[in-house]
């Protein structure tokens, strides 16, 4: 017997199903109105005055005054934020900081204003109403559902609330579902990772869960605690689990050895957060790619990856994008945000609607010998290898090694193997032959003799969790970069090698 919960988001999901399809099927017009509005939303602030806002009339006129910034490049202006200043970047003061770990300048505070911060929280409810409209599947909304998140708790700064994203967002659950979340409170306030997992296993081992969502590196560590200590599949615990959220990773890598952890297939969503913005979630389950979120205080330009470091790269709008192209996302937004370079890299898999993936970052990616290879390459050349065999990977990342004891230099990869292949070097070969397909410059490096043909190195069980909680990176938000231009990450994997 459906219950009073699940008939009544059948209709509501409509209703954002209409409301979402409305700006979706008007993409140029609803980015247009989109600029207008923050142009003339931030005019009076001191950055718009700095770049006089004005007498900016088209996007060929915010352009000229507005470079590409990263957060070094903003963080003068951020700083007069942080200290107290009112409409520096946006009007008044931001409701939070997000704080995030930077890669070169320690911590990162990112405003999320009072126009910003409901597009979060919509855009996460909006992928599951949309995941209704389409399946007709709405029981899941009886059961309780987990988040696997940063603490809530949240400490202040001159007036303003500061925490991780994720641990904000959580402030913000909606009172229909607060009875249904899952963990508790006094459990999502644990600071250790590792101890917060064996208290939601605790925890949810005795619920009808029925929705579970985080980054799949981290899931995967609570599926297998909660396999270690039952001895079952995570989908004989929890009868009703059909509906798995993730966001921050491709899941690719990890579904075959989710599938085996959880006994059977279950629908999944992935959803595009970050602490800049909520750009993208899938609106589709068999549709490649996510819906870009064109509606949400969010204007978007897109450089070429491959001219990124030019003096001048070409900025463009969405009307001019290709699809299957590798393009850096700059952003303006609501909270104060200006051509803002948040790092990623995304491809366009549909124009109609407009539909990405996440390609990389632009700081991952390998070119010690100009090849070039992104995230999405060695995520896609795994796939190509492992699907269709009894290999499943735990997680993997990548390096160049530029000077080998002997022969030619080649691109090291670190694996961690669930279920290891019989064949190592037939599994390199596979790999290699599908980089090779994927990347022509890599082709050529190889074909040239330039480049040797790839190595693996295998690394121990639960090794990967292990470097991470040796730089103090375990659990939350923090992700495994999938590859690098140098070597730091490999050198400090020598201490979790399988065979030292």
């Amino acid at each position: 017997m459906p219950s009073f919960k699940s008939i009544l988001a059948k209709p509501f999901a409509k209703r954002i199903y209409k409301k979402v399809q409305k700006w979706a099927n008007n993409p140029i017009e609803t980015q247009e109105k989109v600029f207008k509005n923050l142009i003339s939303e931030a005019t009076e602030t001191a950055f718009g005055k700095d770049h006089d806002f004005i007498s900016i009339n088209t996007y060929e006129d915010f352009v000229k005054r507005v470079p590409i910034r990263d957060y070094e490049d903003l963080k003068p202006y951020v700083d007069r934020v942080v200290n107290g200043e009112e409409n520096v970047l946006w009007k008044g003061k931001p409701l939070y900081f997000a704080k995030t770990s930077g890669t070169t300048s320690g911590a990162k505070y990112i405003p999320l204003t009072k126009d910003s911060m409901p597009t979060h929280v919509n855009a996460a409810r909006n992928a599951i109403l949309m995941y209704i409209h389409e399946t007709g599947n709405a029981d899941f909304v009886n059961g309780k559902m987990i988040f696997l998140q940063g603490s809530p708790v949240l400490q202040e700064k001159n007036g303003v609330q500061l925490g991780r994203l994720s641990g904000i967002v959580a402030h913000y659950v909606p009172k229909y579902l607060q009875k249904n979340r899952m963990p508790s409170w006094e459990t999502n306030c644990i600071e250790d990772w590792e101890t917060k997992v064996d208290a939601i296993v605790e925890e949810t081992l005795p619920e009808n869960m029925t929705v579970i969502s985080g980054i799949p590196s981290w899931v995967q560590m609570y599926f297998e605690k909660l396999q270690q200590k039952t001895g079952k599949k995570v989908g004989d615990i929890f009868k009703n689990f059909n509906l798995f959220i993730f966001g921050g990773v491709n899941y690719e890598p990890y579904r075959a050895k989710f599938e085996n952890l959880i006994g059977r297939k279950v629908d999944s969503i992935e959803l595009y957060p970050a602490s800049e913005g909520f750009f993208a979630f899938q609106d589709k389950q068999d549709e490649k790619g996510m819906l870009l979120q064109l509606d949400s205080g969010m204007f978007y330009e897109f450089v070429k990856a491959e001219d990124f470091f030019n003096e001048n790269p070409k900025r463009i709008t969405l009307k001019d994008v290709e699809v299957g192209v590798n393009y850096v996302m700059i952003i303006s937004t609501t909270a104060g945000l200006w051509a803002y370079n948040i790092g990623d890299t995304i491809q366009f898999t549909n124009t109609k609607p407009y539909r990405v993936i996440v390609s990389g970052r632009i700081k991952h990616f390998i070119s010690a010998f100009g090849e070039h290879v992104i995230g999405k390459e060695v995520e896609q050349a795994m796939k190509d290898a492992t699907t269709n065999t009894s290999i499943r990977i735990n997680e993997f990342t990548v390096a160049p090694q530029i000077n080998p004891d002997s022969g030619l230099p080649y691109h090291e990869w670190f694996i961690e193997f669930e279920n290891e292949p019989e064949n190592l070097s037939a599994l390199a070969k596979k790999l290699d032959a599908s980089l090779q397909k994927q990347n022509s410059y890599y082709f050529d490096l190889i074909e040239g003799k330039v480049l040797q043909p790839l190595k693996i190195t295998k690394i121990e069980k639960n090794g990967f969790q292990n470097y991470m909680k040796s730089i103090g990176k375990l659990g939350g938000q923090n992700k495994m970069p999938r590859l690098s231009n140098d070597r730091k990450i490999a050198e400090a994997l020598k201490a979790f090698l399988l065979v030292k």
